[in-house]
């Protein structure tokens, strides 16, 4: 029983769990602005476009109290696709700094000794690694 709780204590202080657990942090905090910029900022123009409709109104009466509330799945939906273009984006973006900071670094010299070796493997005719 002690293994199993070494182990565990291993396995939840390991890095990739943290980083995941401040992941999901920061996801659900990501996603209450995301869910207001949809609700605030982008909904009331699409429901002015479609008639002053508000999703949340759009439902489908199947009889007494029973409903479909498709205007909530559509409002889900759009959540959705608005919170992947802004993660693509910014992964798109910070591809880019990446990339960029990596092209400015300078070539790391060849110690002497590396080069030596590489003229040795380049005079016996061995392909390049």
């Amino acid at each position: 029983m002690k293994s199993f709780i070494e182990e565990f204590k291993k396995f939840a202080l390991r890095g990739n769990v943290i980083d995941l657990a401040i992941g999901v942090v920061i996801g659900t905090a990501f996603s209450n602005i995301t869910n207001s910029l949809v609700t605030n900022i982008i909904t009331p123009p699409l429901g002015l476009l479609l008639g002053q409709v508000d999703f949340k109104d759009l439902v489908l009466n199947l009889g007494g109290t029973v409903e479909i509330k498709y205007g909530l799945f559509l409002q889900s939906v759009l959540d959705f696709v608005i919170i992947a273009l802004v993660l693509f984006v910014l992964i798109r973006l910070i591809n880019r700094i990446a990339n960029k900071k990596a092209e400015d670094m300078p070539e790391a010299s060849k110690s002497p000794e590396l080069q030596v070796l590489e003229q040795i493997r380049d005079s016996i005719g061995h392909p390049k690694l």
